[in-house]
């Protein structure tokens, strides 16, 4: 009597392997005494061209279409699935998106392996969720009726403006509550370990203790992985983390929600460059969840979210803005200059000065934004006005302390004997001063009044009601117990004046994030922006409308035809690479090729731009050309990004 012989299973695997021409998926076979533990999202060992390399694997199957001998899986690692199908599906379209690799993206969703994390018991599912108040919602158009679909498990997909004086961390545990309440998932993405420790705390409060987890780099591999672990298992659903988190193992999604999409900390530094705005979008419509775009501004590429239709705008209406802003007071217009001549040479123009001392009179804190860390970051000589220049490298050279010597910010190299070399002068002036040097004036200035900074690796958490100054660079500023009475925005030009497309959007970014911590206007709540203005970024503050300057934004780029209006793409490398890229690809009429451009003395950029409905397509084109150059083994690496934060 004969009998059928079971079907072989078959592991499709994701290889862990930079290179493009590798980017599927393998057939391996499931050995016979590892059948009953390989599971689809498990860490495996296999053998590819020799080499023992690890991978996950994707799904496993009774057959397979390749014809030739298949190997079997060397290892299983570990019989934990931590690769949900969803996510994996995920990764495999933010890798089409930014044309990378699915290895690359699975190494930035899954963090390592701690053995000994995945032997302790296993966390208890969290309790029940309350369902919390929309009073706080309420004061914003379409706010609570975005609480209530959330609830009554619809799928809303909002822009959300914040007044000023916000509490947006609870403001985002309310909106995961309303959608943990009713049996699904939140994940909440912020910038950076500050705002995660605010959120953090706002969960707690709001959910209760043991209702949510966070993911960050930060919290040390083991913690990381442990709530990671508790999230993939099931036993929470509501998930705060930084961009890393984006890729959280959530079930039953619900909701994926980003503060401050603007801000630089939420672009992955590694390939394929994903941004965490883009990837939670990319979720929200494959899991088909409700999305909240947040932030005290508002980028151009929320603003395209409300222009297209996909999202509804969440602001409060005129009165309520008028309400929460704190009076706004450029200084720096052809008036301002007439009244007060010497103000334009001043470190602390006149309105700013007086700003300063009626907060500090009311018993307030004050606090200074100024763009630049260090004392004196850049000098010039005396005579000439020349930038001082390391005799090594060509550097910038600039002083550390009153009494440091020259050092160059490049190099690192002191330059005690610095002479300049077109007149000989020893002598150095500030041409940009730091925020060192700030506190420093402002200390005696104010004296007996108490002077921190905050910026670098030194950043406070938060200050006192009483009076002080607080001088913080961008992102590092430190709330207030009720609020600032005066917040000062000096060398605005600073800012204005990058090279950049992204400038005046960014600079508007900053300075709401810092005035959005004054105390309102009947609470002599004054900030004052030494910018003329005149200025449309200027003027966006002093109305307190960001959608007006976002929308007039996104006009400007659409009729240039920059991003978000268009899709580019950035190829960098050495020339001999960028031309056998070129060589390869075939672009097509849809794809404009602009440049290259030389970067530095051994290496250029090729811009390519195209319509937002071909982006797709040329990813395609990008990763496919990629696969090509790399089966010829090249020398040179070409660095592909796809909306490049930078274009020159």
């Amino acid at each position: 009597m004969l009998f059928d012989a079971p079907s072989p299973t078959v592991a499709q695997v994701s290889v862990d392997s930079p290179l493009p021409h590798l980017d599927r998926l393998f057939d391996y076979l499931v050995p016979t005494d590892l059948a009953a533990r390989v599971r689809p999202g498990c860490r495996v060992k296999v053998r590819f061209s020799g080499r023992l390399l690890s991978g996950y694997v994707i799904s496993l199957t009774s057959g397979s279409d390749y014809h030739g001998r298949l190997h079997p899986i060397e290892k299983l690692v570990s019989d934990e699935s931590v690769l949900s199908e969803e996510v994996a599906s995920l990764a495999r379209a933010v890798a089409d998106r930014y044309a990378g690799n699915l290895s690359d993206v699975l190494r930035l969703a899954v963090p390592p392996r701690q053995a000994r994390v995945e032997q302790e018991k296993p966390a208890e599912a969290a309790g029940t969720i309350v369902e919390p108040p929309a009073a706080g919602w309420r004061r914003y158009a379409h706010g609570e009726p975005f609480l209530t679909a959330l609830a009554k498990r619809r799928n809303p997909r909002v822009v959300w403006q914040a007044v000023a004086g916000e509490d947006w961390p609870t403001r985002f545990a309310e909106a995961a509550a309303a959608s943990a309440a009713h049996g699904r998932g939140a994940l909440l993405v912020v910038p950076d370990q500050r705002d995660l420790d605010r959120l953090d705390a706002a969960l707690a409060r709001v959910l209760g203790p043991d209702r949510h987890v966070c993911l960050s780099a930060a919290s040390g591999p083991a913690k990381r992985y442990r709530a990671f672990l508790a999230v993939r298992r099931g036993a929470v659903k509501v998930v705060a983390g930084t961009r890393a988190a984006c890729f959280a193992p959530v079930e039953s999604l619900g909701l994926v929600a980003i503060w401050d999409d603007g801000d630089d900390s939420h672009a992955e530094p590694h390939a394929p460059y994903p941004h965490a705005r883009e990837v939670l979008l990319t979720r929200a419509q494959l899991a088909g969840c409700g999305a909240l775009v947040a932030g005290w501004a508002r980028s151009t590429q929320a603003q395209l979210l409300v222009d297209s239709g996909w999202a509804t705008a969440v602001t409060a209406d005129r009165a309520q803005v008028r309400r929460s802003s704190p009076r706004v007071v450029p200084v720096g217009d052809d008036a301002d200059l007439a009244a007060d001549p010497d103000s334009g040479a001043a470190r602390l123009p006149t309105p700013a000065w007086r700003a300063a001392q009626r907060a500090l009179r009311d018993d307030l804190p004050v606090l200074v934004q100024t763009p630049r860390r260090g004392y004196l970051p850049a000098v010039s000589c005396v005579n000439c006005r020349r930038r001082a220049q390391c005799q090594q490298c060509s550097g910038p050279l600039s002083l550390p302390s009153a009494q440091g010597i020259p050092v160059c910010r490049w190099c690192g190299r002191p330059a005690a004997d610095h002479r300049c070399p077109h007149c000989g002068d020893r002598r150095l002036r500030a041409v940009v001063v730091g925020s060192a040097r700030t506190a420093e004036e402002l200390g005696r200035a104010f004296a007996g009044v108490p002077v921190h900074t905050s910026g670098g690796d030194r950043i406070l958490e938060q200050v006192g009601s009483g009076r002080s100054i607080v001088v913080a660079t961008p992102g590092a500023e430190p709330p207030a117990g009720d609020g600032y009475g005066a917040v000062l925005l000096l060398d605005t030009w600073a800012l204005l004046s990058r090279v950049d497309l992204r400038a005046e959007e960014e600079a508007l970014r900053r300075w709401y994030a810092a005035a959005a911590l004054a105390r309102p206007a009947d609470d002599g709540g004054t900030v004052v922006v030494v910018a003329d203005g005149g200025l449309p970024t200027v003027q966006a503050l002093l109305r307190w409308d960001p959608a007006w300057f976002a929308e007039r934004e996104l006009a400007t780029r659409t009729q240039l035809r920059f991003p978000p209006a268009v899709r580019m793409a950035s190829l960098s490398g050495s020339p001999q690479a960028i031309a056998e890229f070129s060589s390869i690809a075939s672009w097509g009429d849809e794809v404009e090729v602009l440049g290259p451009i030389p970067v530095d003395d051994r290496s250029e950029r090729l811009l390519l731009r195209t319509s937002r409905r071909h982006g797709a397509r040329l990813a395609q084109l990008l990763h496919k050309a990629a696969a090509t150059r790399s089966l010829t083994k090249p020398g040179d690496v070409v660095r592909i990004q796809i909306d490049p934060r930078e274009l020159w």
